[in-house]
Order: C-alpha cells, then structure tokens, then sequence
C-alpha cells in the first residue's frame, strides 16, 4: 500500500541566501501511513544577488518564486498560499555587537511583518529565527512583545523558544541563535526541542574544510590577496589566538584603543568548531586559516556554515561573503525542522527542556516571565 504524502509548501520571508530553506527541503519523517515533507513555493529578500542565490539553489533557477522587494511592501494576500512560515527576521538591532537598539532600530519591527504573513495564511506552523542577543535586547521587553505577537497571531499557536548552540548540532562552528517554533494551537501538537547530536563530540574546522578536499575549480573558491604586512602579522599569530596575540612584534601590533575585539585576525582551532562566521566587517574579519598566512574563500566558509561545495552563492565576492554569514546553517536547520516533522508524525525522538540559556535565565525564571504574556500566547517550556 502506497504511503499517503504530505509536502507542507513553504513561503520564507527576509529568505538570505536559504540556507534555512535547505535544511527544511532536506527533512523528512515518516510513520506507518504518512510521509512528510517540505516543498518550497515562495520567498522573499530584498537584495538582488540573494534572491539570485534562493532562485537557482532552491526553486531550481525560478526566478518568479522568489519576490526580490521591501517586505513592506508585499501583499500577502497575493502570494500562493502555504502551510509553514519561515522567517530568520533581520538581526542587526538585537545582535550583541554593536548598540543593540532593539525596537528602537530600523530592523528591530521587520518581525511584525510575520505576524502580517500569519495572520493573512494562518499557517499549520512556523519558524522564526534569531541572534542570542534578541532576549536581552530593550531590557528583555523587546522578546516578551515578539513572542506574545507571535502567540496570539492568526488562530494562535502554542511557541518554543530555544537557544540552539549550533555547534552541538552537527555545525562545524560556534553559531547560537535563538529559534522559535510555532504550531496552531487547534492542531493539539506540542513542539521539544531536539536533543543535541554532537554536543560531545563537534566537527572540527579541519574536517568541515579539509575532509573531503575542496576542488580547485569549485564556485566561490576565491583567494583574497593578502598584504605583506598582513601576512608578517598572521606568522606571529598561533591557531586560536587573535591580533591582540602578545607574541606579536610591537611595530605589526594594531594601534585600537578601547574594545578589542576578539575575532580580529583571529585564526582557526583545527581542533574546535569555528567561531561564528559575519557577514561584513572591515580588516581582520575575514576569518582566516590556523596554518596558512591567508583568510578563508568564500567556500571554505560556507563549509563551515555547513552549506554543501554545489551551493552556489551569486554575486561578486563581498557579495557572497556577507550572503555566507547572514544564513542559517542548513545543518542545524535540518535537525530542527525534521523534529516538527517527527511531532506531526507522531514519531518519539529525544528531547531537552526548553531554555534560554544565556547565564542571565533558566526554564523556570522564562516560565515565570512568560506568565506576564497574555492568554492568546501559549510558550512550552
């Protein structure tokens, strides 16, 4: 007997380059009776070469599929209908680099137009992704109203939060981010959140770069042309340590005063997960090689973003870098959304308590601030 497939279509908004898209095509679940699946229908962003980079690598080159326009200005009621939201909102005014204005930003209320989304399709769930730096952002206020919108969005839904430590989920990099889960309520579904899979045992730097070797001729795979003196300073630092090394000669020291930060010409732990790969940044951002006296190409950090070597990401290389650090790795997304795939399905798999875990809250001090969200808002702990 044929099994019966359910392919939830997915519509993404602020979509980046679709690395959460990805992992969401790439999950699966199935029981005795019922496969299920992710098919995408549409998406949204608002830079030209990103919208490039979804179209070819997850609608097979459909341009149409994929609005490339100010999410303020999309209709919802226009856009083909879908069962799963998708939404990595834009991160810039609730990163813990920089001033974290949070709604005071200009990318802080971007999130509101998910709400505008769910309350239009009323979709059977969504996922909602962002920075570690969203739950303290406005004093802790800035998470509280974002959850109680989504919660009493549409038809309601029952939300778990997390903060995922992607590097404890298959990710050769130190990535946290927070992810919200939401199922509608009326579906009876409660969303864990997946137990870790590599928490005691992470993929190196090494082995996401070396293990199997990047080809030659891959896409993406541009060196950047180092300067002499960048070269010479590269030399006196070891694997794992930064600009701020103190067996650096005092005339290749940079000359900062103030804040330092620690990703400043920081090299690679061949041995350890990378640290978090950016988007932009000025000089010694670029991540750079534990051995080689160069920085990472744009491919070998989308390897540590978990992204496969025939992703192809558009543009020029700048372009391509900032596409590689603003996604979501597909490899963490994939056990996530497999996981909400499992709980339709009805099919058991190990779990942990929510928590947001940032030293500042434990579950039960989220449950009892969860208490202050109104009745339309339901939060699994």
């Amino acid at each position: 007997m044929k099994k019966k497939q359910i392919k939830f279509k997915l519509a993404e908004l602020f979509s980046g380059p679709g690395g959460l898209a990805l992992g969401a095509i790439r999950s699966f679940a199935e029981n005795k009776d019922t496969a299920y699946g992710i098919e995408p229908v549409w998406a949204n962003d608002y830079d030209a070469d990103t919208c490039k980079t979804y179209a070819r690598n997850i609608h097979n080159g459909s341009e149409e599929s994929v609005v490339c326009a100010p999410v303020q200005e999309i209709d919802f009621k226009k856009v083909p209908k879908f069962d799963v939201l998708a939404f990595g909102f834009p991160c810039n005014d609730f990163s813990v680099v920089g001033e974290q204005k949070g709604f005071d930003g200009k990318f802080g209320p971007l999130y509101s137009h998910g709400v505008r989304a769910i309350n239009t399709h009323n979709p059977k769930w969504f996922i909602a992704e962002n920075v570690s730096g969203l739950q303290s952002a406005n004093g802790g206020n800035a998470f509280k109203q974002i959850l109680k919108d989504l919660g009493s969005a549409g038809k309601g839904y029952v939300l778990t939060p997390h903060l995922y430590k992607f590097e404890e989920y298959g990710v050769p990099q130190q990535r946290h981010r927070i992810v919200i889960i939401g199922i509608r309520k009326d579906l009876g579904l409660r969303f864990r959140v997946p137990a870790p899979t590599t928490k005691y045992n992470y993929v190196s730097a090494r082995e996401a770069i070396e293990n199997p070797r990047i080809p030659d001729d891959a896409q993406n795979h541009e060196l950047t042309k180092q300067s002499a003196g960048v070269v010479e300073r590269l030399k006196h630092i070891p694997a794992g340590e930064n600009a701020w090394y103190e067996g650096i000669p005092q005339h290749l020291r940079l000359n900062v005063k103030g804040a330092r930060m620690s990703q400043i010409y920081k090299r690679l732990d061949p041995k350890k997960p990378s640290y978090t790969i950016t988007g932009s940044g000025g000089g010694g951002t670029h991540v750079y090689h534990w051995s080689e006296h160069r920085a990472l190409t744009n491919r070998e950090r989308a390897r540590l973003q978990s992204f496969p070597d025939n992703f192809v990401f558009e543009g020029s290389k700048e372009s391509a870098r900032k596409q590689i650090g603003m996604a979501v790795p597909p490899v963490g997304a994939q056990v996530v959304i497999s996981a909400v795939l499992k709980t339709f399905a009805g099919i058991p798999y190990e779990f942990i308590e929510s928590k947001m875990t940032n030293g500042e809250a434990n579950a039960q001090e989220m449950a009892s601030l969860f208490t202050e969200i109104e009745a339309g808002a339901t939060v699994a702990l």
